[in-house]
């Protein structure tokens, strides 16, 4: 049950976060919560069980990465499970059309009833693996958390995206390895450390570019 503690965490790590959210958001984004504290329940959607570490843990480190999406209509969440951080983006962002992807039905079962729920109409779900979505046009941006390694987010991704498309890599400690086995075609443009209220842990974000 979302409680009015989980509601005064939300705001102050909005603000403290330099995230601006109408009413509105706010209200969306616990009633998305409300969601997912209900289905995790019999859906395991987030190893995250506790209600009140899932402020923080999702909604808080999925906000953490608003200042970095900048421009670009069109943004893909690959691997989203229970929609972090697709679906508070597209509350965030409603003129961008963000689509969540997942190879797991009952997640993408939960985001679309999520889409439904929220009437967030800038929102697709595609149940698909990542390698067999064709999009039509290539994404602006496609954001991953904690979905994989560099190089297999970099590799799995490719067809989705062109030299105009940024990566967004949401990772805890700085994958210095992992950098180092990035493909030939893609290279780091920056890397962000994030501080996200409430959270233990470092947090990172890395934003990849293909050259080629």
């Amino acid at each position: 049950m979302v409680t009015p503690h989980h509601s005064q965490e939300l705001a102050q790590g909005a603000r403290e976060l330099g995230v601006e959210l109408t009413q509105a958001q706010h209200d969306q984004l616990l009633a998305y919560l409300a969601l997912l504290i209900k289905w995790n329940k019999a859906y395991n959607l987030t190893a995250v069980r506790n209600p009140d570490e899932m402020v923080s843990r999702h909604l808080l480190d999925s906000l953490s990465v608003i200042a970095h999406i900048g421009e670009g209509e069109r943004w893909l969440d690959v691997g989203s499970g229970g929609g972090m951080p697709g679906v508070p983006l597209a509350i965030l962002f409603p003129e961008k059309k963000i689509t969540c992807l997942d190879s797991n039905g009952k997640k993408t079962r939960f985001i679309t009833q999520v889409k439904l729920e929220l009437k967030l109409d800038n929102l697709q779900v595609i149940h698909s693996r990542v390698e067999a979505f064709q999009p039509e046009l290539p994404f602006n941006g496609i954001i991953s958390r904690a979905f994989s390694s560099l190089e297999d987010f970099s590799n799995w991704t490719r067809h989705l995206g062109d030299t105009n498309t940024r990566w967004l890599a949401m990772k805890g400690l700085h994958p210095a390895d992992e950098l180092v086995a990035l493909p030939a075609d893609f290279h780091l443009e920056s890397a962000q450390a994030l501080t996200v209220p409430g959270c233990q842990g470092q947090r990172h974000l890395l934003i990849l570019r293909r050259t080629a």
